[in-house]
């Protein structure tokens, strides 16, 4: 027999009815049409448990979550076929029980609780067909508002039955046992994948319903290919060269035990005294006695074939060898060099006067000198894709929203009993502090807010006038807080409540709906939430609260500046809060406004004026100190040697002479009364030749700043903190090479020349030398004794300049290719520094020359450095200096006599190159695994306030930015339009942008996208659906008039009501054209309320942009969420995921689709930084190999060169992971860089190499001219010995010393950037190419380098070739040379 449990209404609870507890049968109801149209055909016979106002109640509380559910019929059919069983079935009294009563307002006797039961297989069902169903509107779901964010059916059943103004008036109850008399309900769910209309969802709303997408790669994942660790590549390089190495070392032990077996057999042979004639004596390497490794013994000794050579052979000698060829290019570059030299020397202060007006012409572009601060136009090239995309968004939805967030946590460290439970995250371990939630706090947090909501700019505007309202000016500002959860006000509330009515709206958002009538979900406004033993949150413990006000942009400049200047008040508000925050409250406040990252970035903090000053003095001391120690004489005394001296012979003042002696004494060693310094100290120091060389630094910084300037290139604060040092450290190489030339030309030709050889060389000892001599009656072998000082500084120039000019070029080229890189920062950068560079090397090679001769003609006459004025007065110089004598300083003495015979030792050779070659592999390998991004971070200043703030938006702020998909073109007036935008209808394609969205988001760990997508299209139409008889009215007299809020009810009627055809998820019938318009147009305009959350004015008020008539859509967007992104590899690959996603779409539906997001203009870049990089480094060393194949003559070399380079660039990208540098814009420019410097380490022992004539493979012994690859290996091993000797000390004090010196600073820079990306990059790079340009350069070209070209004429080709026989005596293995040193 049917009985019923309740029914009728017995009063009410303040907001809606109460049923009465009812035992009888059912009834036939009053309304049996109004029963059918509610809970459908299922009702259409038979009696009932329901009034005809619980019928009414029922409808009005369909109608509240129709908007919610309509979009899936199961869901939507489950829930009214639930709550209708419920209240109206005839069985209801087999699955409901009063347990509870009540008086109702009108005194009657209510409901006050039930117990519904339901199985288990209804429940999970039922629950399953709604929880997926999107409410778009919010970027959220339906069980959001209707289940309150349920995880299963039973707390989707709670919420249901829990008592709460917008849900039941009655506590209801599921048991999930009964007893043997109840029958639990037990229907059959509707299913979202059935195939009937009245249940089918979409796949938006049914992940059943999605088709499968085809797989799709990781963003920039790795290689596919692996053997355990590592890859394939590394694999194979690996194994390549440990098969490689363990193949040498066995070759090279058989040869080794072959050769000792040979050597047994044999009796070696002397060589003829003969051969140790004046003109064919020895010039064997010391410690090169392994070279004859390469030539074997013949038991025949034939005197043709190769043998082991000894010491007696002549390799070089210009005597007996071929003179050889001459190579045009160079002649001209050394001629041009020689004349501008001697016109610089001959003339040197018309040089200056010349030189500097046009330096001053060029600074004159100081007057246009402006800084770009802008961060967008910083960072962002001008035409970027997604810098052009953010344009186009702007223009026509508006700019992004202005966000002011705050991160309030406690300022006490949380106890040690309570710290075990910790994460680890980038700056900030979760866990370490103590929840900040309080009552007290609370209170003191709502008055800063309150205080906030009143702030006053200068201008009179407050947070009510910036704000962003989505309901329209009169509506509530959008602010994410906590106290949006309590109206703002705590009045109401204790310090026993405030806690239950926190956690309860944290669980339930939609029982808590803030001012501006959105759901505020608990991950927006709390941080840092841990979890209890069940994997339940404990919002109570939080560890951080975060505040966000979102604030309107415009792209109005005028209205622009005011916003700001209200975030600017708001800044200073919040830094005074952050100061007092933590004695007052024990707060600990971090926080970032609108202005914040501009203001922050563009603070001169990292420019440590003292960092650059303390770099120039370090640099003029080191330069000043180094330069003149070239001058001192080898007998003179030293400064700690003088005082030595003086203070051991100054007791002798006090002592009378006994007897005199007639016995000569040392002058140095007759007491005094003041030390006597030596004249060097004085006179040869170079004061102010190296403060000379730091002001012409400092003027090619000027210079290329007035000239860019005056071009309208900007300058940045990465230019003005960076090219200082740069140009610092690299613009003093090519002072002490000129000088240490000078020093040599002036030991060759100098007032003090040792005159032995020159003589017994020189019949004619002529006094002048021309460069360019052709006379007839100038003997080959003849040599000047003396030459001018003009004459001294133009042969410097001559000799040094080619490799100033291969140098300057390459480092030129390399820091203009940097400007290959779209990023203006970048970009202005490389062409200040490019240009600097460059006016610097001019001014070395112009201006210095004239300032050398200055000081050439002081030091000859005796002045004093830095008081030229005062004259010391001459000594007596005895020529005790022998002929052998070099005159090498110590560094230069060192590689003769010690590094350079090491080098080239054949074992050496072989440990040098597996070495390299293994770092090589290891390079390779690492360069894997560089990582690309750059943390804004790094970017501010050390104590900058958004540190922290940043560091906290890390740890505890877990919510994506959003992202939109913006459409372009499309007809949505039409059909087709309409279908390759929608989701929610059966007619919308697989791949729709709606369908494809979501179809995306259910694999976030490929897209990125973890949020339902908001899709305007899918919520107009749903307005028009008669079912939300709220939405879209129209007067029933005046079809042609909408409704608006104010007209009564009676007056309308839904605006689809009695359309044909009807309105239904097929899209028959549904708007187009000109009425698809009309609705659209008033869907916009139609406010958001509780009866109808459909309306588009408060979510889609700026989704859609009009032609400029309005007559069709020009383009219209899809709001999604990112997935929480942490690190820099997480924003990089969310922008290319959705790029992809994006592209996609446009060549599946045929739509022009891009996405935009707030950061994706920072981020364009990474999606070609590594073919910008390869493209940038590929023609970087093509420009290397051209320059110097030209410029030294042998290709052969020039590739050897360009290798070289090409593995120390490598090498400073090998360092990059281990050092935590990751490459972006700013690294590949410091790549391009090290390219250009690299070849400074090069380019001028290369230049050496080429500069020592080469014997052609032909070397005569005894009478026999023999050939062969013996002979041509000795030859290059005594070029690379030469070179070695001749400019390796530049190399290594003018160059590797100099870099340090001028990069070393920076790390004492408070700038994280400058540190990570300079300092570290540089200090990379130097260490790399020393070792490169002093190591490996030899030994390569001493296997394999080119044939060699004398430096121009006779007379200096032959002068090259008396050195190798006087000036390097290190050659001779005979024992009075080593004694020379």
């Amino acid at each position: 027999m049917n009985h019923c449990a309740l029914r009728s209404s017995c009063g009410t609870n303040v907001f809606k009815p109460l049923p009465c507890p009812y035992e009888g049968p059912p009834q036939e109801p009053e309304d049996r049409a109004l029963l059918t149209e509610v809970c459908g055909p299922e009702f259409a016979a038979g009696p009932v448990c329901c009034s005809s106002d619980q019928v009414e109640t029922l409808k009005a509380n369909f109608v509240q979550v129709e908007a919610f559910l309509a979009s899936c019929p199961a869901c939507r059919n489950n829930f009214r076929s639930f709550f209708c069983a419920f209240t109206c079935s005839p069985h209801q009294g087999e699955f409901v029980n009063v347990t509870s009563t009540q008086e109702g307002s009108n005194g009657r006797t209510a409901v006050k609780s039930a117990d519904f039961f339901v199985t288990e297989q209804f429940g999970k069902g039922f629950y399953d067909s709604c929880k997926d169903v999107q409410f778009g509107v919010t970027n959220g779901y339906a069980m959001d508002f209707i289940g309150g964010g349920a995880k299963d059916y039973h707390a989707f059943f709670k919420f249901l039955g829990d008592v709460k103004p917008l849900g039941s008036p009655f506590q209801i109850n599921f048991p999930t046992t009964s007893t043997p008399d109840i029958t639990p309900l037990d229907p059959p769910p509707r299913n979202c994948y059935d195939s009937e209309l009245t249940s089918r969802c979409t796949c938006i709303d049914c992940p059943d319903m999605c088709p499968a997408l085809p797989p799709a790669p990781l963003p920039n994942a790795g290689p596919t290919c692996l053997v355990g660790p590592l890859s394939c590549l590394s694999f194979i390089l690996s194994v390549t060269y440990t098969v490689a190495v363990l193949g040498f070392l066995t070759g090279y032990a058989i040869s080794a035990f072959r050769r000792h077996r040979r050597e047994k057999s044999y009796e070696r042979v002397a060589l003829s005294a003969d051969a140790a004639s004046p003109r064919t004596r020895s010039h064997g390497l010391v410690g090169a006695a392994s070279l004859s490794h390469y030539i074997d013994e013949d038991s025949s000794g034939a005197p043709s074939e190769n043998r082991h050579l000894g010491r007696g052979v002549s390799l070089l000698d210009p005597m007996v060898t071929v003179q050889p060829r001459q190579d045009r290019i160079n002649n001209v570059i050394r001629r041009g060099f020689y004349h501008l030299g001697l016109f610089a020397s001959n003339h040197p202060w018309l040089m200056f006067s010349v030189v500097f007006l046009v330096i001053g012409l060029l600074n004159i572009g100081w007057d246009r000198f402006a800084v770009e601060t802008d961060p967008v136009r910083l960072w962002v090239a001008p035409d970027s894709e997604s810098r052009l995309q953010k344009e186009y968004f702007d223009q026509h939805f508006g700019p992004f929203y202005r966000t002011e967030q705050i991160f309030v946590t406690a300022a006490v460290p949380r106890s040690e009993s309570n710290s075990n439970d910790t994460t680890q995250t980038t700056s900030i371990t979760i866990g370490e502090k103590e929840p900040v939630l309080s009552w007290d706090r609370l209170k003191f947090w709502f008055d800063v807010e309150s205080q906030i909501r009143n702030l006053v700019s200068p201008n009179g505007l407050t947070l009510d006038d910036v704000c962003f309202k989505p309901g329209g000016p009169r509506g509530a500002c959008v602010t994410q807080s906590i106290a949006a959860w309590y109206g703002n006000d705590l009045e109401n509330y204790g310090p026993d409540t405030w806690a239950d009515h926190l956690e309860e709206c944290a669980w339930n958002p939609v029982d808590c709906l803030p001012d501006f009538q959105q759901p505020l979900e608990p991950q927006f406004v709390l941080g840092g939430v841990p979890l209890d033993t069940k994997g339940s949150k404990q919002y109570l413990e939080a560890e951080a609260f975060v505040v966000t006000y979102v604030v309107s942009d415009s792209l109005d400049q005028h209205k622009q500046a005011m916003i700001m200047d209200w975030e600017t008040t708001l800044r200073k508000y919040l830094t005074d809060l952050g100061q007092r925050a933590e004695a007052e409250a024990g707060l600990s406040v971090v926080f970032s406004t609108g202005v914040s990252l501009e203001e922050e970035l563009n603070k001169s903090t990292n420019t440590d004026v003292r960092i650059v000053v303390l770099s120039y003095v370090a640099m003029f001391l080191y330069v000043s100190l180094t330069l003149g120690s070239g001058s001192t004489t080898k007998d003179e005394d030293g400064v700690i040697s003088s005082l030595s001296r003086w203070i051991r012979n100054f007791p002798k003042l006090f002592k009378r002479s006994r007897s005199a002696s007639t016995i000569s004494i040392d002058s140095r060693d007759v007491p005094t009364l003041f030390p006597r310094f030596p004249r060097s100290l004085f006179v040869g120091s170079k004061v102010l030749l190296g403060l000379f060389s730091i002001f012409l630094v400092l003027v090619s910084i000027s210079t290329a700043v007035g000239f860019f300037s005056l071009l309208g290139v900007k300058v940045t604060l990465i230019i003005a903190e960076v090219i200082p040092f740069l140009v610092l450290a690299v613009g003093v190489d090519n002072v002490f090479i000129l000088v240490h030339e000078l020093d040599r030309q002036n030991t060759l030709h100098g007032p003090n020349a040792a005159p032995t050889y020159i003589t017994a060389l020189s019949p004619t000892n002529s006094h002048r030398f021309n460069f360019e001599s052709t006379q007839p009656d100038v003997d080959d072998t003849s040599l000047p004794l003396y030459l001018s000082a003009e004459e001294r500084v133009a042969r410097t120039l001559a000799k040094m300049g080619p490799s100033i000019l291969l140098s300057t070029i390459t480092e030129t080229l390399a820091f203009a290719l940097g400007a290959l890189v779209p990023m203006p920062a970048v970009r202005n950068f490389a062409l200040y520094a490019a240009g600097s560079v460059l006016i610097n090397a001019i001014l070395q090679v112009t201006v210095f020359i004239g300032a050398l001769l200055l000081d050439l003609k002081r030091v000859e006459s005796s002045r004093v450095d830095c008081f030229p004025c005062i004259r010391l007065s001459s000594r007596i110089a005895l020529p005790e200096t022998s002929a052998t004598s070099s005159g090498l300083g110590r560094i230069a003495r060192f590689i003769r006599r010690y590094y350079a015979p090491f080098l080239m030792n054949s074992v050496t050779k072989a440990c040098v190159v597996i070495i390299f070659v293994g770092g090589f592999v290891a390079s390779v390998i690492s360069v894997q695994h560089i990582q690309l991004g750059l943390d804004q971070r790094l970017a501010l200043p050390a104590d900058s306030y958004l540190v922290p703030y940043f560091d906290s938006l890390d740890a505890y702020l877990d919510v994506g930015p959003p992202v939109y998909f913006v459409a372009k073109g499309v007809d949505v007036a039409e059909r087709n339009g309409q279908q390759a935008l929608c989701g929610r209808f059966t007619t919308c394609p697989d791949f729709s942008i709606a369908n494809r969205l979501e179809a995306e988001r259910k694999r976030p760990e490929i897209s990125f996208i973890n949020q339902p997508t908001a899709s305007w299209i899918d919520n107009f139409l749903s307005w028009l659906n008669p079912v939300n008889d709220e939405c879209c009215r129209v007067r029933k007299n005046d079809p042609s008039v909408f409704c608006t809020a104010r007209t009564p009810s009676r007056a309308c009627r839904p605006c689809y009501q009695g359309h044909e055809p009807a309105w239904n998820i097929t899209m028959t019938g549904l708007p187009q054209g000109e009425e698809f318009m009309r609705y659209l147009k008033q869907w916009l305009v139609s406010p958001t309320t509780a009866e109808c959350s459909l309306a588009g004015e408060t979510a889609f008020g700026d989704a859609i942009s009009f032609t400029a008539d309005s007559s069709r859509i020009e383009a219209s967007h899809f709001r999604t969420y990112h997935n929480p992104l942490k690190s820099q590899d997480d924003f990089i690959n969310a922008f290319a995921a959705a790029h992809r996603i994006a592209d996609e779409i446009s060549e599946e539906a045929g739509v022009e689709v891009f996405p935009y997001s707030l950061f994706y203009v920072f981020f364009d870049q990474y999606a070609h930084i590594v073919g910008i990089t390869q493209e940038v480094l590929g023609l970087g060393l093509a420009s290397v190999l051209i320059v110097t194949g030209l410029l030294l003559g042998s290709w052969h070399t020039a590739i050897i060169v360009t290798g070289v380079v090409a593995m120390t660039v490598l090498s400073v990208m090998a360092v990059m992971p281990l050092w935590g540098i990751n490459l972006n814009a700013i690294s590949l420019v410091n790549l391009v860089i090290s390219l250009g410097i690299a070849v400074e380490f090069c380019a001028h022992i290369a230049r050496a190499f080429m500069s020592v004539s080469s014997s052609s493979s032909v070397t005569v012994v005894g009478n026999t001219v023999s050939h062969g690859h013996g002979v041509e290996q000795k030859e290059r091993d005594e070029r690379v010995h030469i070179a070695l000797v001749d400019v390796g000390p530049s190399v290594l004090s003018g160059i590797t010393f100099t870099k340090l010196i001028g990069m070393s600073v920076l790390a004492l820079t408070r700038s994280k950037l400058l540190e990570i990306y300079y300092f570290r990059m540089w200090l990379t790079l130097i260490v790399s190419g020393a070792l490169h340009g002093l190591v490996l350069l030899p030994v390569v070209l001493s296997l394999a380098g080119g044939r060699g070209f004398p430096p121009g004429t006779d007379e200096e080709w032959m002068r090259d070739a008396t050195r190798i026989e006087y000036e390097y005596p290190t050659f001779n293995a005979d024992d009075d040379s080593i004694r020379s040193d």
